[in-house]
């Protein structure tokens, strides 16, 4: 995938240091990576930065399935057999692509990829160009440069990148933003929200990478689907955003599924997350209660009534 200009930059939230250190390890011809948990703005930072530089970048979700092959490119076998090997009918993957075309070469999740591929990225690194059999060698144009991204917490289906990858890039290391950089970043994917019903939501997620039974915790995507989900489920409901239950039933959908539990946990992921959301929200409401909860909420104005 190339992006050549996003018409629309991205609002990156309390990421201006590393913006900054980003844009200035790429003048400087360095190759980048960007290490820190999901959902901490790696790939948003990168779209700033490559916009604001107005330079194309070349996306690659980094799996299992990345051989060789599929980063370099390949001839067309079916051309191949009437025309022979022949540079025209080369198809370029996105690496020649970046390499050809200047870019930055974007890889997602580069702990994934298979080890004889990751040799690939480091020779292109070192060297500027590589050598592709049948069709010659093929140098880098000025400009081009990777941009790896990695989360060194998550250890299904990854592999420990070598010191070779770390001595060849520049690290910049991208933890969790504040609770009111996460706050402003679910106001602006769900919007008109109530702003001490959103903290808690804030809250709620954040509480997730603390709690001794939850190895890895959400990131702010979950929070930002709990606050979407629940003003969608209240309208269905008929009631607001503030009612217990709606928060409970978002929260259960929308997070049991972005956290992993400690080895040996007797608990389901839905019974922590409820856990969880009675510490921050309090106590399953009696009906009486539940009323006088939901006509307050309502007189604040919820998303679904404004």
């Amino acid at each position: 995938m190339t992006d050549r200009g996003v018409g629309v930059v991205t609002e990156v939230v309390e990421r201006a240091a590393e913006a900054e250190l980003l844009e200035a390890a790429l003048l400087s011809g360095a190759h980048v990576l960007l290490e820190g948990p999901p959902g901490t703005g790696k790939s948003t930072l990168l779209r700033r930065v490559a916009t604001g530089r107005h330079i194309p970048f070349v996306m690659v979700e980094g799996n299992a399935e990345l051989t060789p092959a599929r980063l370099i490119g390949h001839f067309d076998p079916a051309l191949v057999l009437s025309k022979g090997y022949r540079p025209d009918i080369f198809e370029d993957g996105p690496l020649l692509e970046a390499m050809r075309t200047g870019a930055l070469l974007y890889v997602e999740e580069l702990n994934r990829i298979p080890e004889e591929t990751l040799n690939v990225l480091l020779a292109a690194m070192s060297e500027l160009e590589i050598t592709v059999p049948r069709l010659g060698r093929v140098a880098a144009v000025d400009g081009f440069a990777l941009v790896a991204a990695m989360n060194p917490f998550d250890a299904v289906g990854t592999a420990r990148v070598s010191g070779a990858l770390y001595d060849r890039t520049c690290r910049i290391s991208m933890d969790y933003q504040s609770s009111e950089a996460e706050q402003t970043i679910v106001g602006l994917r769900a919007h008109d929200l109530d702003l001490a019903w959103r903290a808690r939501v804030v809250e709620l997620v954040r509480s997730t990478r603390s709690c001794d039974d939850i190895r890895f915790g959400s990131s702010v995507r979950g929070a930002i689907d709990v606050a979407r989900l629940s003003v969608e489920l209240a309208r269905l409901r008929g009631t607001t955003t503030g009612d217990w239950h709606v928060g409970l039933a978002a929260a259960k959908a929308a997070l049991s599924g972005r956290i992993r539990l400690q080895d040996g946990c007797d608990r389901t992921p839905e019974q922590v997350v409820t856990e969880l959301y009675v510490a921050v929200f309090g106590a399953e409401p009696t009906d009486d209660a539940d009323s006088d909860e939901d006509q307050d909420a309502g007189s604040e104005g919820s998303p679904g009534e404004r």
